[in-house]
């Protein structure tokens, strides 16, 4: 059975980036990540509901849009425009802080989210077939190469003692 998917967000670069996937490790391997950035306060779990149809649509791959920006995600985003004097455009969010927040709640199109989950599960086995097997099996140091014989290294001979004239 295909694990349930979800949404997460970050902000890399010059693009903020999401993806449909089924736990924070695979959205971290997917955005190419080195170190974790939900733990890091970086990435998070999102709940908006237009960036959840957006990647329920396509789930697996990474969506892009211009950092600050609240247009669409898209596979292909453009760069962030330029402004003059070098300095951005101030972002045209809405201040929310005088309303609570509104919690995201599900359709409840179970078959479209199955579906989806399903989709990102062939992905990611074909990817994995495509790649072999064998390059995600980890091998111990010592499979297949014969122990090493240690070298003596010459010693040099002992110094004497000489009164100095």
């Amino acid at each position: 059975m295909a694990r349930k998917l979800k949404t997460y967000e970050t902000s890399l670069g010059f693009f903020d980036l999401a993806i449909a996937a089924p736990s924070m490790k695979a959205a971290l391997d997917a955005w190419g990540a080195d170190s974790n950035l939900f733990h890091q306060g970086a990435a998070r779990q999102s709940e908006d509901p237009d960036v959840v149809a957006a990647t329920m649509k396509m789930p697996g791959v990474v969506l892009k849009r211009p950092v600050g920006s609240n247009g669409p995600f898209t596979q292909n985003a453009n760069l962030p425009t330029a402004i003059e004097d070098g300095r951005s455009k101030k972002s045209t969010r809405k201040s929310t802080t005088s309303k609570a927040p509104k919690r995201f709640k599900p359709a409840g199109d179970k078959a479209a989210e199955r579906a989806a989950a399903v989709a990102y599960e062939s992905k990611s086995s074909a990817i994995a077939n495509m790649h072999g097997k064998k390059a995600y099996v980890k091998r111990s140091a010592s499979a297949g190469r014969q122990p090493s014989k240690k070298r003596k290294t010459p010693s040099m001979p002992p110094v004497k003692d000489t009164p100095r004239q």
